[in-house]
Protein backbone atom coordinates (compact mmCIF):
# COMPACT_ATOMS: atom_id res chain seq x y z
CA UNK A 1 0.00 0.00 0.00
CA UNK A 2 1.48 3.24 -1.12
CA UNK A 3 0.67 5.26 2.37
CA UNK A 4 1.08 8.65 0.64
CA UNK A 5 -2.18 8.21 -0.97
CA UNK A 6 -4.06 8.24 2.11
CA UNK A 7 -6.24 5.89 3.95
CA UNK A 8 -8.67 4.01 1.64
CA UNK A 9 -12.48 5.09 3.00
CA UNK A 10 -15.11 2.69 2.50
CA UNK A 11 -19.05 3.40 3.00
CA UNK A 12 -22.49 2.06 2.37
CA UNK A 13 -24.81 3.87 0.06
CA UNK A 14 -28.66 4.49 1.27
CA UNK A 15 -31.48 5.50 -1.56
CA UNK A 16 -34.35 7.03 -0.06
CA UNK A 17 -36.15 4.31 -1.70
CA UNK A 18 -33.86 1.82 0.29
CA UNK A 19 -35.84 -0.31 2.85
CA UNK A 20 -34.25 -0.72 6.34
CA UNK A 21 -34.63 -3.18 9.02
CA UNK A 22 -34.17 -1.94 12.50
CA UNK A 23 -31.26 -3.72 12.88
CA UNK A 24 -29.74 -2.79 9.96
CA UNK A 25 -30.85 1.18 10.76
CA UNK A 26 -28.58 0.44 14.13
CA UNK A 27 -26.34 -1.27 12.39
CA UNK A 28 -25.47 2.22 10.37
CA UNK A 29 -25.91 4.40 12.73
CA UNK A 30 -23.88 2.59 15.33
CA UNK A 31 -26.45 2.00 17.72
CA UNK A 32 -27.96 -0.75 19.72
CA UNK A 33 -31.69 -1.56 18.09
CA UNK A 34 -33.07 -0.36 21.12
CA UNK A 35 -32.03 3.08 20.42
CA UNK A 36 -33.93 2.92 17.03
CA UNK A 37 -37.23 1.98 19.02
CA UNK A 38 -37.15 4.98 21.57
CA UNK A 39 -37.05 7.10 18.13
CA UNK A 40 -39.90 5.72 16.94
CA UNK A 41 -41.97 5.63 20.40
CA UNK A 42 -40.73 9.31 20.12
CA UNK A 43 -42.19 10.15 17.11
CA UNK A 44 -38.57 10.98 15.42
CA UNK A 45 -38.67 8.33 12.80
CA UNK A 46 -42.05 6.40 10.95
CA UNK A 47 -42.40 2.66 10.45
CA UNK A 48 -42.89 2.46 6.61
CA UNK A 49 -43.83 -1.00 7.05
CA UNK A 50 -44.41 -3.59 9.62
CA UNK A 51 -45.13 -6.97 7.64
CA UNK A 52 -43.85 -10.32 9.12
CA UNK A 53 -43.55 -8.80 12.36
CA UNK A 54 -40.66 -6.69 11.26
CA UNK A 55 -40.40 -2.99 11.72
CA UNK A 56 -38.79 -1.26 7.96
CA UNK A 57 -38.01 1.97 7.38
CA UNK A 58 -36.95 4.32 4.45
CA UNK A 59 -33.74 5.03 3.17
CA UNK A 60 -34.38 8.59 4.33
CA UNK A 61 -34.60 7.67 7.68
CA UNK A 62 -31.23 7.10 8.44
CA UNK A 63 -30.42 10.88 7.72
CA UNK A 64 -32.86 11.51 10.34
CA UNK A 65 -31.60 8.61 12.82
CA UNK A 66 -27.87 10.18 12.57
CA UNK A 67 -29.19 13.66 13.48
CA UNK A 68 -31.26 12.58 16.21
CA UNK A 69 -28.17 10.85 17.69
CA UNK A 70 -26.11 13.22 17.08
CA UNK A 71 -28.03 15.81 18.63
CA UNK A 72 -28.48 13.93 21.82
CA UNK A 73 -24.62 12.95 22.03
CA UNK A 74 -23.26 15.96 20.92
CA UNK A 75 -25.42 18.91 22.59
CA UNK A 76 -27.18 16.21 25.15
CA UNK A 77 -30.65 16.84 23.89
CA UNK A 78 -33.91 15.32 25.47
CA UNK A 79 -35.76 12.98 22.86
CA UNK A 80 -38.50 15.35 22.97
CA UNK A 81 -36.43 18.19 21.89
CA UNK A 82 -34.56 16.46 19.56
CA UNK A 83 -38.24 15.79 17.57
CA UNK A 84 -38.89 19.31 17.92
CA UNK A 85 -35.54 20.55 16.16
CA UNK A 86 -35.16 18.03 13.71
CA UNK A 87 -38.82 19.35 12.74
CA UNK A 88 -37.77 22.78 12.33
CA UNK A 89 -34.42 21.85 10.45
CA UNK A 90 -36.53 20.09 7.73
CA UNK A 91 -39.05 23.43 7.86
CA UNK A 92 -36.44 25.31 6.98
CA UNK A 93 -34.63 23.00 4.33
CA UNK A 94 -38.30 22.91 2.69
CA UNK A 95 -38.23 27.00 3.17
CA UNK A 96 -34.87 27.26 1.04
CA UNK A 97 -35.44 24.64 -1.54
CA UNK A 98 -38.54 26.54 -2.05
CA UNK A 99 -36.58 29.93 -2.54
CA UNK A 100 -34.02 28.30 -4.77
CA UNK A 101 -36.81 27.57 -6.86
CA UNK A 102 -37.91 31.07 -7.12
CA UNK A 103 -40.67 31.75 -4.66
Amino acid sequence: MNLSQGPVLSGTIVEEYTVLSVSELGRLCTVETQRIVELVEEGILTVTDDRGGEWRFGGTSLRRARMALRLQRDLGVNLAGVALALDLIEEIESLRRELARGG
